[in-house]
């Protein structure tokens, strides 16, 4: 067995996510961690994780991530650490790469 895995994110099928469309990569379920490469939609809802930690890295565009009620302006190559329970939301035109950590479960994705 092969102690690598490699991802081609331009061969992977977007999917509507509650943040816009994402792209993901090694979210098979108990991994490590994942990888995501998300456009962010202007109906991106606030949501929470109760298990994952969240890493966003702006790539593109300029906004601003509401993080527990606090806005907080992003532009590219800011990076973002949040923890499970902050309730969050990216907002503007953005790509951003998140990787989840654990892996993305969607069981751990909760709305108020």
């Amino acid at each position: 067995m092969k102690k690598y895995e490699i991802a081609q994110f331009n061969e992977t099928e977007p999917t509507k996510c509650p943040c816009g469309t994402t792209r993901r990569a090694f979210a098979e379920q108990g991994s490590v961690a994942s990888i995501h490469i998300v456009e962010i939609s202007k109906e991106a809802k606030i949501h929470y994780h109760k298990k994952m930690t969240e890493i966003y890295l702006i790539l593109e565009g300029e906004g601003y991530l509401e993080l527990d009620g606090e806005k907080i302006h992003v532009k590219p190559m800011t990076t973002v650490k949040i923890k499970p329970g902050c309730r969050h939301r990216a907002v503007g035109n953005l790509k951003i790469v998140n990787i989840p950590v654990p892996a993305f479960d969607e069981a751990d994705e909760f709305f108020d």
